[in-house]
């Protein structure tokens, strides 16, 4: 399911780190997979090979962060995954993959929500915009990057899983969801 460029840019960030690599593409994979069904499903008005590559880079970011219990032994706190991500696809020369990763994270983050979690995030809109970045971030959300990799979580976990972050980060999931059910 990996492309070559994707696979090689895998390579140019995680050569130092394969088991950070395999937990990042097996998530990453059940990711896509989600996203792949749903637009079938559904019959979306998508580029199945941009949603599948895209979807196989939107945790690259990951590398640079701090998060032991996945793996993570970078230096950044993990939210910033998603803006580290863009940076490193940015300077790929892929803007559009870019901002799947920078607007991944949970159901999308307002600059409300920055600036009232003190988050260290740039204050812009962070939240999913083309249907693309609304299809991963959505399915995102099934997969965890720890425990069982594989195991898709029930809608009624993910709703716990969203609550647990606010009414508006719940609201944002439930039109999603909405959307692609």
């Amino acid at each position: 399911m990996i492309s070559p460029f994707v696979k090689n840019l895998f390579d140019l960030y995680y050569s130092n780190d394969r088991e950070l690599l395999a937990t990042v593409l097996t998530h990453s994979e059940c990711v896509a997979g989600k996203a792949l069904d749903i637009a079938r499903a559904k019959n979306l008005d998508v580029d199945l090979d941009f949603v599948r590559d895209a979807a196989m880079l939107h945790d690259i970011g990951v590398v640079r962060c701090d998060a032991p219990s996945i793996l993570c032994r970078g230096e950044l706190p993990y939210i910033c995954h998603g803006v580290e991500g863009r940076k490193m696809l940015d300077k790929a020369g892929l803007p559009r993959h870019a901002l799947v990763c920078e607007r991944h994270t949970g159901s999308g983050l307002t600059v409300d929500d920055i600036r009232r979690q003190a988050l260290p995030l740039p204050l812009r809109d962070l939240c999913p915009v083309s249907l693309e970045e609304k299809l991963i971030c959505y399915a995102d959300k099934f997969f965890s990057k720890s425990g069982n990799l594989t195991q898709e979580k029930d809608l009624g976990k993910v709703i716990r899983q969203m609550e647990a972050f606010g009414t508006d980060s719940l609201q944002r999931f439930m039109a999603l969801h909405a959307l692609f059910s």
